[in-house]
């Protein structure tokens, strides 16, 4: 699967995804790294078929208004130190896959990930 992490997570994430066999990229990867616009975000997502993933609420606001992200996953763990976020990941990173492919929202929380945009 392809990704796009958004600058609200760590560049740490992206990389794990890339170790785990999926294509990734970080804001920081992009030419104006984590000062890009979500509206530019939204369109690389679109263009390179990518899945954002991140803890801006105005991803989700976009997402819930026109759709936009066509794919999201959102990450509302709180303030989790980023060992943790990647321990998060490891954990539950087949069943985030699996819940993706047929959904375009995904809620990670701390104790829980739940599907909320069914295709």
């Amino acid at each position: 699967m392809k990704f796009l992490v958004d600058a609200q997570l760590p560049a740490r994430l992206s990389h794990f995804l890339n170790a785990n066999g999926h294509d990734s990229l970080h804001t920081l990867d992009l030419p104006n790294k984590n000062l890009t616009k979500d509206s530019e975000v939204i369109q690389i997502a679109a263009i390179e078929k990518r899945i954002v993933i991140t803890k801006d609420g105005d991803f989700l606001d976009s997402y819930l208004i026109n759709s936009l992200p066509k794919k999201l996953i959102i990450v509302k763990t709180g303030n989790i130190s980023n060992p943790m976020l990647i321990e998060l990941s490891e954990k539950h990173l087949p069943l985030i896959i699996q819940m993706i492919s047929r959904s375009n929202l995904v809620e990670i929380n701390s104790d829980q990930i739940a599907e909320r945009g069914h295709l």
